[in-house]
């Protein structure tokens, strides 16, 4: 143990002793997608995008999951920023000009003021979090001009894309992704804290029926079964909801995403 430890402390010669945001950096270049910073309210937000052009017009805006915001759901990770760059993948197969928007107080900037533990904690879905990411949004379309504009969420981001929705003009469509459409009924579902301080958008009204909404749940999925998923979705009068049998939170949605963009593309 003493011996890895030490490994460890080498820095960066081992890519497993990295920071994740440095990980993250690397997966998101070695895909061939391009890193930058954009402000939102007061915080700053880590942006990815492909290489692609616009089709039609289109810009799909990728939306990660929580990330590590607890250890072993007992402690506050000190870093928040996601492990698993599934979402990168996902971007570097969409031929769409495409972006991923990260979180406020993700990818190393948790110890930065404003930043508190409570915006990937309990608050990680309040309006703070959905302010800053609809503003930083606003930025990159005013830089971008698309003519439309798909939010596609993971897991806890697709809480965030629904939030965002309510607040955006001009959105055509909403993806999600084993998507936390109510986290008050995931966290009793799994007997975790309530995230009190967050916003709840299966208890907000319906998106307007102009927004084209597709929900995909894993089978397999014990994260976020598809009965939660389905039960959110019923509220939503013009959304489709799709169960994959062969997926489950984190598999094997890269496999299953091409044809899934041709379904987005045919809406």
């Amino acid at each position: 143990m003493r011996r890895l430890i030490l490994l460890c402390w080498l820095p960066l010669l081992s890519a497993g002793c990295a920071a994740p945001e440095i990980r993250l950096d690397r997966e998101a270049e070695r895909l061939g997608l391009t890193r930058s910073l954009v402000k939102g309210t007061d915080y700053q937000h880590v942006v990815y995008r492909n290489r692609a052009g616009f089709q039609n017009g289109e810009l799909h805006v990728y939306l990660d999951g929580d990330g590590s915001p607890w250890i072993h759901h007992q402690l506050i990770a000190d870093n928040p920023t996601p492990r698993n760059p599934l979402v990168l993948r996902l971007i570097s197969q969409d031929p769409s000009a495409s972006l991923y928007l990260g979180r406020p107080c993700y990818h190393g900037f948790g110890t930065k003021p404003p930043c508190t533990a409570e915006l990937w904690t309990l608050r990680r879905y309040s309006k703070t979090v959905v302010d800053t990411m609809t503003a930083a949004l606003r930025e990159l379309r005013n830089a971008l001009h698309p003519r439309k504009t798909v939010l596609i969420g993971f897991s806890g981001g697709a809480a965030l894309a629904m939030l965002l929705a309510e607040r955006m003009d001009g959105l055509s469509g909403i993806v999600t992704i084993a998507g936390n459409l109510d986290p008050d009924a995931w966290a009793e579902r799994h007997h975790y804290s309530p995230l009190t301080g967050s916003e709840n958008p299966a208890k907000h009204p319906p998106l307007s029926d102009k927004i084209f909404q597709l929900h995909l749940a894993g089978a397999k999925d014990t994260n976020i079964p598809p009965d939660l998923i389905r039960a959110a979705v019923q509220r939503q009068p013009s959304a489709t909801f799709i169960v994959l049998p062969d997926a489950d939170h984190d598999c094997c949605w890269e496999k299953l995403w091409p044809p899934i963009l041709e379904t987005i593309k045919a809406r």
